[in-house]
């Protein structure tokens, strides 16, 4: 592990961009332009499209009619406008919590689902919530292995992490381990804007299409 340690510190400061994320091209065009939208208004508004599209995500997660809903690209235009009127009665809440969905969030779920590209929302959300965390200064590290990681080595890993260039620009840094069984040997870093592979799949993957090209 302490050699996994040295090849983070190696190449946290140069590790290109890589497609680490599932959110696609289109959905980080989305979540772009919600976010401008949302801080040319006010920080406030920024704050509160926050909180509205964390909780459209979990509801997506726990309700099984949304999740059935956003994913279905057959439906009616009748059909999608009753749809996204339940969802954002939901996100409403109920008695004295009740409050108004913003006009951002609204216009951001109506207009994926008016391009048939609703199924992308958790890509908007994904790649939104990162501009948030830039915008606070805060730099959000997923650690994926095949395992839950031993709390030293996370505790190690972030000392480490915590001397590269783009950590030293961040004012928090909190790290997460994520647990992936396809993930086979070693640790897949995401931080900022990179992407740090040092699994054996990775290699094995590598040499795969090395011997693929030279056949």
């Amino acid at each position: 592990m302490s050699m996994l340690l040295a090849c983070v510190s190696r190449s946290a400061s140069f590790a290109p961009i890589a497609g680490r994320r599932a959110a696609s091209a289109i959905a980080l065009k989305y979540s772009n332009a919600v976010y401008n939208a949302a801080l040319a208004k006010s920080p406030q508004t920024l704050s509160k499209v926050h909180t509205e599209l964390a909780g459209f995500t979990t509801t997506l997660k726990q309700n099984k009619d949304v999740d059935a809903f956003v994913h279905n690209p057959t439906l009616s235009a009748k059909d999608r406008d009753a749809g996204l009127v339940s969802v954002f009665k939901a996100l409403e809440g109920a008695g004295s919590k009740k409050e108004p969905v913003s006009d951002i969030t609204k216009n951001l779920l109506t207009v994926l689902s008016e391009n048939g590209r609703l199924a992308e929302i958790e890509g908007v959300v994904e790649g939104f919530n990162e501009l948030v965390s830039q915008y606070n200064g805060e730099l959000n590290v997923t650690v994926t292995s095949a395992a839950p990681l031993p709390k030293d080595v996370l505790s190690r890993l972030e000392s480490t992490l915590k001397q590269s260039q783009t950590a030293q620009k961040a004012k928090t840094l909190k790290v997460t381990n994520k647990v992936n069984p396809s993930v086979l040997g070693g640790v897949v870093v995401d931080f900022g804007d990179k992407t740090i592979d040092l699994s054996a799949q990775s290699r094995v993957t590598k040499l795969n299409a090395a011997l693929t090209q030279s056949v």
